[in-house]
């Protein structure tokens, strides 16, 4: 079988296109490799979004710093740490012209999910410590914390042709690994589908579509079942995409 193209957002060194340098963690690359997929990191260009899209079989939207909440009508926080403008810019551009590619599966990963929900219409929690006592011991760090699935359909859990063999018992048990000191406090249109023990919310998806979800953890750094099966459904969908093709109005 033919590698689905995973296409991946990366990150700018220190932050600013200034550098004029790409930053992507290698671990976004190999977790897709091992779930049988080709991943091809793509450049912050703008002008080029529609054609990255029809390129690829599916976009992974990657982790980085603080979203920029002004373009949607609110103010930083004064502690939060903006990505490149350009960056948010072009994976905005990206999720526009997604809107059109509805089949396209995609995989949003702690920014890459908030990124998702702010498109959606959704708002954040700019700084958990402002509202979470233990924000800063669950939630930071790459510390390990529980999750509570809150819907069994969502493609969180299941692509269209097999299920996510966890029994309840083995979900309640599953840990991920964070580290993040914003989150998605109204996911927009979108649906929330899982939280953490405190409330905060993990993941998100879109059910009108075959696979549109973001979580709030990182899949690539977590080694628990839950995770490394959600980044080979992910491939699989891709691969597999033409099959749900008639799903859509628009394809």
């Amino acid at each position: 079988m033919t590698r689905p193209v995973i296409g991946i957002t990366v990150d700018n060194v220190e932050n600013s296109i200034a550098s004029g340098k790409y930053e992507c963690n290698l671990a976004y690359c190999r977790r897709v490799v091992e779930a049988g997929g080709l991943p091809v990191m793509l450049p912050q260009e703008v002008e080029s979004a529609t054609y990255y899209v029809d390129l690829c079989d599916g976009l992974l939207l990657t982790g980085g710093d603080d979203a920029r909440t002004e373009a949607f009508g609110v103010p930083a926080h004064p502690l939060s740490r903006c990505i490149e403008p350009r960056r948010q810019e072009f994976e905005l551009a990206l999720l526009d012209a997604l809107t059109r590619k509805p089949h396209r599966p995609v995989l949003g990963v702690c920014l890459g999910m908030q990124i998702m929900a702010l498109h959606a219409g959704g708002r954040m929690n700019q700084h958990l410590p402002d509202t979470l006592v233990n924000a800063v011991e669950v939630h930071q760090n790459n510390y390990r914390h529980a999750i509570v699935i809150g819907i069994a359909t969502s493609a969180l859990l299941a692509s269209t042709d097999h299920l996510l063999r966890l029994s309840s018992e083995d979900l309640s048990s599953q840990t991920v690994v964070s580290s993040h000191h914003q989150a998605v406090n109204n996911a927009g249109r979108l649906l929330v589908v899982a939280t953490s023990p405190d409330g905060v919310i993990e993941a998100i998806d879109d059910p009108l579509r075959h696979f549109y979800v973001g979580v709030q953890w990182h899949p690539e750094r977590s080694d628990g079942a839950l995770s490394l099966d959600l980044i080979k459904r992910f491939v699989d969908v891709c691969a597999r995409r033409s099959e749900y093709l008639p799903y859509h109005r628009d394809s």
